[in-house]
């Protein structure tokens, strides 16, 4: 057995601690929020009224008084006076409100380049008493976006800004309250252990943040293997054990995805397919027809509808 003499002990601050790497992740993630408001508004809703929260796309709910009702799958769940929500989109959701009910729904583009902060979240992530936890942001959250109280959802549509710069304070107003969203329900929701890491091998995560950095690179299964310092034998192993998928095919998942948000935002398919790394339009056009069943072009104008 080899005694480490005490002038020799590793200082503190050089053992890992779980709780601080942790911490670290999430702050890495919070970093790269950044999103595009679609509409962002406070409504009084007829308590006989539905509300039916976007598909892809991240929608922000928080109770400024009253209660709201929703399901989780088969589950019902209710919101109080105080809570958010927050769910990527991935599944239809719907609400409904009792009478003398505020709310705030803010619905949010991801950026491009923070695509990945969706695949992160949960269906649903649910913060109870958001405004003890984050009381900050909870009073940004009673006043930002249009106030329509008076109007139905339906009638809701953004605004031209009035003044110069109110469309980039109010994006900066909505990434304050998304992240602080994400940040109370990593500390007071039900965030699996290690969170937002997605997977418990350090040598693939650093892959997969590569992926999601740059989704637009050549990515070979030698070069995903090089960037996790693995052969590419055990990295092609150990990446199907972990994601039940190839390395290629998680790559073409994330491409598309990052389409889809480049997409909403008004980008050109030419300019899209030339950023991800396809050789041509066609070539991608087949891509995203193999993934979402519809081209690039079908696909924007379905969702404009």
């Amino acid at each position: 057995m080899t005694l480490i003499a005490p002038d020799r002990m590793p200082p503190l601050h050089a053992v890992p601690d779980v709780a601080m790497q942790a911490r670290g992740a999430v702050d890495a993630l919070l970093a790269t929020v950044d999103v595009r408001l679609r509409r962002q508004v406070r409504i009084a809703p007829d308590p006989a009224e539905t509300i039916a929260l976007d598909r892809n796309a991240l929608s922000v709910v928080y109770v400024i008084e009253g209660a709201v009702h929703t399901r989780c799958g088969d589950k019902p769940m209710s919101l109080a006076h105080g809570d958010a929500m927050l769910t990527p989109g991935r599944t239809p959701m719907s609400l409904k409100t009792d009478p003398g009910t505020r709310i705030l729904v803010s619905t949010l583009i991801l950026a491009p380049a923070a695509a990945h902060v969706a695949d992160a979240l949960p269906d649903i992530a649910l913060v109870r008493d958001f405004a003890h936890h984050e009381p900050a942001a909870a009073a940004l959250a009673a006043q930002v976006g249009l106030d329509l109280t008076a109007l139905p959802l339906e009638t809701a549509a953004l605004e031209e800004a009035s003044r110069d710069g109110d469309a980039v304070i109010c994006r900066m107003m909505a990434n304050t309250v998304l992240a602080s969203v994400i940040r109370a329900w990593a500390a007071h929701g039900c965030a699996p252990a290690g969170w937002p890491a997605r997977t418990s091998d350090p040598f693939l995560e650093r892959v997969i943040e590569a992926i999601h950095a740059a989704p637009g690179r050549d990515w070979s299964v030698e070069g995903m293997a090089s960037v996790g310092a693995m052969s590419r034998t055990v990295f092609a192993e150990r990446f199907r054990a972990a994601f039940g998928t190839s390395p290629a095919s998680y790559v073409t998942e994330v491409r598309i995805r990052a389409a889809q948000d480049r997409l909403a935002l008004g980008c050109l398919v030419s300019e899209i397919s030339r950023d991800l790394g396809y050789s041509s339009d066609e070539g991608f056009s087949r891509a995203f027809r193999r993934r979402t069943g519809q081209t690039p072009s079908a696909w924007r104008e379905a969702r404009t509808a």
